[in-house]
């Protein structure tokens, strides 16, 4: 036996962008925190966002004109209770986040800092580091999570899954821990912890076109399943209409913030056309802009369409978007005089596993936090900026809720057993499989569905899912295969509950059902009913 193999945390949070490092600093003072990361701390979706946080800060807003516009955006599927807890708490939030340090954008305001406005927002609400909000929250944290002496970062290491009683074969079940792959030295640890925390982001990885990521594999989403979670909603995925369509730009994500500063979708011959299909026209939710491009694509037979933000000042463009300026001056569009080319992609999955207001999943012992979960706030389409806050918020009520409850001891856990199995001969089965899975689920199950399009897609899911069980069963685990595993998963319960909802609501549209029911209703999936 190496004892190093076996290690026992108080808590134990699987991911690191802003849900994750911030639950850790909000518990580190007490408790003995393991933070894993698949690759480095800087990697995460949080790190991506560029638009800002939403948050009722400025006395002209006000709490319900927040959650009113959380509910517009969302179809009428936003639960009441959690929309008006994660709004109520905004102005903490960001109380937290800079009192931590964050540097966000300054003004002359009597608040300090200046506020922008978002598709689907009603009023300036958005607090902002420039347009690399992500990156400076995110810089600030890591600093202080890498400083912190109670808590131990695992970088390059990815959770197989998690560690319960019942499958101890011990009563009362709970969540233990998890074993965690240490790529570098490919290895399998057991990590004991009275309290585990899921806060790996969402699943853009299963499409084809995504702005997230490479490590957005829907982790999470899957070990809680495996663990006996229920998951809801999972046939809302947002596709963020501006992503940059540049063939030597990967995932790089064109912020919703133009649009709220004046940006003007038009087609090649510079011909506006959201007014054609929405009263707000650019500043429509994010699930009405993304439909009005596709259909505009697929009517004109386009690779794009373009973003225009040449009608703004050179000075301003630079103060508010100098990530995006020079990104695309690295590519060669100026953006001072032409129009970005912009396509939608895979962006957020508005549902995930059940939680409630503490950030508790079904299974005792297990939280998660962060675009993993369905908390009720996003309904059928996220509101802009709500996600940040959505981190922040629950990463709060989750440490309030574990450091009022006792460490519990931990019973023996056993290490990997890997005296089975034997390495991959063929890794091609792999990456064919992860390609395979990532097209048809774009052309299947993309912004557009059809109850032919899911059969079909379902069919292909249950094929990869035999072959990549019997590959799990028989060779050692590595980082493409974990991966690989989860994403098919992830994939699978996108289709069943898609299939389950009979109307196009939000960001599910489907042709076959494309009336809206009078009552709302969340799909939820239960394990032991699957």
């Amino acid at each position: 036996m190496n004892p190093a193999a076996i290690q026992h945390f108080d808590v134990l949070i699987i991911g690191s962008g802003l849900a994750g490092q911030s639950l850790a600093l909000r518990l580190a003072d007490t408790r003995r925190v393991a933070l894993v990361t698949k690759k480095t701390l800087a990697d995460s979706a949080s790190a991506w966002a560029q638009g800002g946080i939403a948050a009722v800060l400025d006395p002209a807003d006000s709490v319900d004109a927040h959650i009113s516009d959380t509910f517009t955006a969302g179809a009428g599927l936003c639960d009441p209770t959690a929309t008006r807890f994660v709004v109520e708490h905004g102005r903490e939030a960001i109380e937290w986040l800079i009192a931590r340090g964050v540097p966000f954008t300054p003004d002359d305001s009597p608040l300090g800092f200046h506020l922008t406005r978002e598709g689907g927002h009603g009023q300036r609400r958005i607090i902002h580091a420039a347009d690399a909000t992500g990156t400076a929250v995110q810089q600030t944290l890591t600093e202080q999570v890498k400083s912190h002496p109670n808590i131990t970062v695992l970088e390059r290491h990815i959770a197989v899954d998690l560690i319960t009683a019942a499958k101890l074969g011990l009563p009362r079940n709970r969540c233990l821990g998890a074993y965690v792959l240490d790529i570098a030295h490919d290895r399998v640890l057991t990590l004991g912890a009275s309290h585990t925390a899921l806060a790996t982001g969402g699943a853009g990885k299963v499409y084809l076109y995504t702005t997230n990521p490479d490590t957005a594999t829907g982790d999470g989403v899957a070990m809680a399943w495996r663990a006996g979670c229920r998951v809801a909603n999972m046939e809302f995925i947002q596709f963020h209409p501006t992503c940059l369509y540049h063939p030597h730009a990967k995932s790089f994500l064109i912020s919703e913030a133009l649009r709220g500063e004046g940006g003007l979708l038009r087609l090649p011959d510079g011909t506006r056309f959201m007014p054609d299909h929405d009263s707000r026209a650019e500043l429509a939710p994010r699930d009405i802009v993304a439909r009005a491009i596709d259909f505009e694509m697929k009517r004109h037979g386009l690779d794009c369409v373009f973003l225009d933000m040449t009608h703004k000042s050179a000075d301003f463009l630079k103060e508010h978007f100098p990530t995006i300026l020079a990104r695309c001056l690295e590519l060669g569009i100026d953006i001072t005089r032409e129009p970005i080319p912009v396509v939608p992609a895979a962006h957020y999955a508005c549902g995930g596993v059940v939680t409630d207001m503490a950030a508790r999943t079904d299974l005792p012992g297990l939280y998660a936090i962060g675009e993993t979960t369905f908390t009720g706030l996003h309904g059928a389409n996220r509101l802009a900026s709500n996600s940040l806050l959505e981190c922040v918020v629950f990463s709060a009520s989750a440490a309030q809720d574990i450091l009022a409850a006792p460490v519990e001891p931990l019973p023996h856990l056993p290490q990997w057993d890997a005296s089975r199995v034997r390495d991959a001969d063929e890794e091609i089965v792999i990456s064919h499989n992860w390609a395979e899975l990532r097209r048809f689920m774009w052309d299947y199950v993309g912004i557009v569905r059809t109850n032919k399009r899911l059969e079909r897609a379902l069919h292909r899911i249950r094929l990869l899912e035999k072959e990549i069980e019997e590959y799990y069963a028989n060779y050692r685990v590595g980082n493409d295969l974990i991966e690989l595993r989860n994403l098919v998963l992830t994939a699978h319960l996108i289709v069943k509950s898609a299939q389950r909802r009979h109307e196009s609501r939000g960001l599910h549209f489907s042709r076959d059902y494309p009336e809206t029911l009078p009552r709302a209703l969340d799909t939820v999936l239960h394990p032991r009913q699957a």
